[in-house]
């Protein structure tokens, strides 16, 4: 090879070299800058590490600060809790899962009297142990290892129930003891001594209250008694007196002797049915009663002291609604007469109307009745209204004062009505009148649906003759819905002026101005011949007249029942057939009750003796006893009934009427219940153990002036069969006997003194 190929191949290699190293130089640069890049990165993380670094470092300084202080505050916390479970008036302790002491309180370790061993470590079942060794418990009436087991068994159960124990110095600690989750028990002493103190008085407190009340029922009773035995004197004699030949200032006399004593009475039973009330003694009794009927009944004992006002009782009773409920009768019946008789005693002219409409339930067959006492009296001055059913209230004015009264009618009728779930108001006019009405919720009894009479096929068209508006807007009511046509009319002129041939029945009322019912009737009768006329009349005197019965095609009591309208409107199609001699009931010679007047009864005729009672000469007479020690109500009872063919004896307490039983064998015995030596229950029990021994039960009769006692339920326990509450009625003296007349006896109606039906005793 040449010089020239080698320089030149030399060169070559050395440019190649030349060429490698620049490229070696410059990957040797990126790579120096890459790596400064790195580091660069590098540094600024290192740079950033450390500044994280410094800030934990500061947190967790911070983190120790707060732990510290929130160490402080836990312990301060603990610290304030402790001071306060220390300053509680009551004690407080922790246990373990194994019932080992953890702490207590100052009032806790107190009731241990000091005792060392009592803390921390130590077991309940050891603690129970100290109480007791120590006495420092009263475990009554159980011993010492029964009281401990008892307690040891109430620790133990998952849930340990709160329990009262005594200590030593008669205090009362409650214990309440809650277990955790963890089996840890808080538990809590309580002393309860003053609220033990405080239950032991008001146990005493009420004991003595109950104490006073039954002291006052039996002061209330006794008065009641007291006052009752010689008002029976009074009241008797009066209604007596009233049956014998007066004058009319001698009857007047008599007269109000026997109101003022019933007065008196009213007084005395409003006083004790509150009483009742107040001590939550009163209970209702419910039965099967005929609503209509009660209304009616009250209606008619309130009936003579309206008529004497010139006042119109008026009954507006809804058709088509039941009249057979199941309610307390006596009770819904004192209602309605505190009602009522209000509305009568502050009303001096115009009416009283009881309206009666009920909304039927049928898911559970009852009626929620309304029934309202509408009066057109002195009415009640709005700013009294809400007083009116308050205890001892009366409207006072100039304008009733004349009236007199407890101010308790209202008060026992708002409590009565509520004891049935029923509500009371008022609505008044001073002036005009009052509106008094009810709600009461009453179960329908069984057949009481109410179908309509069958109308006489002639009869469509009816003309009302009444003066009064509302009577015949009652009436004009009660017409229309049976689906005859009315024509009402307000005078006998005007019923002859509108009187036409298709009018097929007149139903006129008694008393009309200028021309009254019965010659209005008469007038008719003689121009209209074939036309029915019904007499509406309040006397009962008309009732009995056979001269104005021979008029009228029915002659009819107000207020009028629906049933008697119903019979009367359903005999129009029968031809009327003379009056046969009536024969009164015993009811209607004597006066069942004070406000019916003895001058409406009527002795029954010599065809009516002769027919009903033949000749009993050779029978034995009835055998009547009462045993009553009071003398003057023994003469009262033998003037009531001596006009009865009985055979009647005394007996002045209770023994002797269980020797008279014996010797007499009564066919009936009035019993009186307060007596010396033995009661009157007493007796009845002694007499009811000597009849085991025969077939035969006589019919005894309780006689008591106690009114408290005189519940159904009491007397029916003594196995007495009715009762009566003095002062007693004639009447209802003889409904008793009558209701009991043995067979073989006597009449008790026999002979006719001076013209009247008589009877010898």
């Amino acid at each position: 090879m040449s010089l020239a190929e080698k320089l030149a191949q030399e060169r070559r290699a050395r440019l190649a070299a030349e060429r490698l190293l620049e490229l070696k130089q410059a990957e040797l640069t990126d790579a120096n800058r890459k790596l400064g890049r790195h580091a660069l990165a590098l540094t600024r993380r290192i740079g950033a590490t450390q500044a994280e670094i410094a800030t934990f470092r500061h947190e967790n300084e911070r983190v120790k600060s707060d732990l510290n202080t929130a160490n402080e505050k836990v312990e301060q916390a603990e610290r304030r809790l402790w001071h306060s479970i220390q300053a509680f008036q009551d004690g407080f302790a922790f246990f373990d899962s194994n019932s080992k002491l953890i702490g207590a309180n100052t009032a806790y370790l107190n009731i241990f009297e000091g005792v060392e061993e009592v803390s921390p470590g130590v077991s309940y079942v050891r603690i129970l142990q100290i109480l007791t060794d120590e006495g420092l418990i009263d475990t009554e009436e159980l011993s010492a290892d029964a009281w401990r087991a008892m307690m040891t068994e109430r620790w133990m159960s998952p849930a340990p129930e709160a329990t009262v124990v005594r200590l030593w110095n008669d205090r009362y600690v409650k214990l309440i003891d809650q277990r955790g989750f963890d089996g840890d028990i808080v538990s809590l002493a309580l002393d309860i001594t003053a609220t033990v103190h405080y239950e032991e008085e008001l146990r005493t407190a009420r004991e003595r209250a109950e104490a006073a009340n039954r002291a006052k029922s039996a002061f209330l009773a006794n008065m009641s008694h007291e006052i009752r035995t010689p008002m029976n004197g009074v009241v008797g004699m009066a209604e007596l007196l009233n049956d014998t030949p007066l004058t009319e200032e001698q009857r007047l006399y008599a007269g109000t002797i026997k109101n003022s004593g019933e007065a008196l009475l009213v007084i005395i039973n409003d006083v004790l049915d509150y009483s009742k009330i107040e001590a939550e003694k009163l209970v209702l009794n419910p039965e099967p009663f005929d609503l209509e009927a009660c209304m009616h009944e009250v209606i008619m004992l309130l009936q003579a002291n309206a008529r004497d006002k010139g006042l119109t009782l008026l009954v507006d009773y809804d058709l088509f609604m039941p009249t057979n409920f199941v309610g307390d009768p006596g009770r819904i019946r004192q209602i309605l007469t505190n009602l009522i008789g209000n509305a009568v005693k502050f009303t001096n002219h115009g009416h009283v109307t009881a309206r009666v409409t009920g909304v039927p339930h049928p898911e559970d067959n009852t009626v929620m009745l309304h029934i309202s006492i509408e009066d057109t009296g002195i009415g009640i001055p709005k700013e009294k209204i809400n007083h009116i059913f308050g205890e001892f209230n009366q409207v006072e004015d100039a304008t009733n004062r004349e009236f007199e009264g407890t101010g308790l009618g209202l008060a026992i009728t708002e409590r009565l009505i509520k004891m049935m779930d029923g509500e009371i108001w008022v609505e008044s006019d001073f002036g005009v009148g009052s509106c008094f009405g009810f709600r009461l919720p009453l179960v329908v009894a069984d057949g009481s649906k109410v179908n309509a009479p069958d109308m006489p096929q002639n009869l469509h068209h009816v003309m009302i003759v009444d003066d009064m508006q509302i009577n015949r807007e009652i009436l004009n009511r009660q017409l229309q819905r049976l689906g005859l046509q009315v024509t009402p009319v307000s005078s006998g002129a005007e019923a002859l002026e509108k009187m036409s041939k298709d009018i097929d029945l007149v139903v006129t009322d008694r008393n009309l101005p200028g021309m009254d019912g019965v010659k209005l009737a008469r007038s008719l009768r003689h121009d209209w011949q074939d036309v029915p006329v019904l007499l509406l009349t309040s006397d009962p005197a008309d009732i009995r007249d056979l001269s104005i019965q021979d008029i009228f095609a029915g002659v009819l009591q107000k207020p009028l029942p629906r049933g008697a309208l119903f019979t009367a409107l359903s005999s129009l199609d029968t031809p009327k057939l003379p009056s046969p001699p009536r024969c009164p009931s015993l009811g209607d010679m004597d006066d069942v009750t004070p406000e019916v007047s003895s001058e409406t009864s009527s002795e029954p005729s010599s065809e009516c003796a002769d027919s009903a009672h033949p000749d009993g000469a050779d029978l034995p007479r009835m055998r009547v006893m009462a045993a009553e020690d009071n003398r003057t109500n023994q003469l009262v009872f033998r003037k009531m009934v001596k006009d009865l063919n009985i055979d009647l004896q005394f007996a002045n307490n209770g023994q002797e009427a269980v020797d008279l039983y014996q010797s007499f064998a009564p066919d009936l015995i009035f019993m009186d219940i307060s007596m010396p030596k033995m009661d009157g229950k007493e007796a009845t029990q002694v007499i009811r153990e000597l009849e085991k021994t025969s077939s035969s039960r006589v019919q005894i009769v309780a006689l008591t002036a106690h009114a408290m006692d005189g519940d159904s339920e009491g007397i029916l326990a003594a196995g007495l069969d009715d009762y009566l509450t003095k002062p007693l009625r004639k009447g209802l003296i003889h409904e008793r006997i009558m209701n009991n007349v043995p067979s073989g006896v006597a009449p008790l109606i026999t002979e006719r003194k001076n013209g009247d039906l008589r009877a010898t005793a």
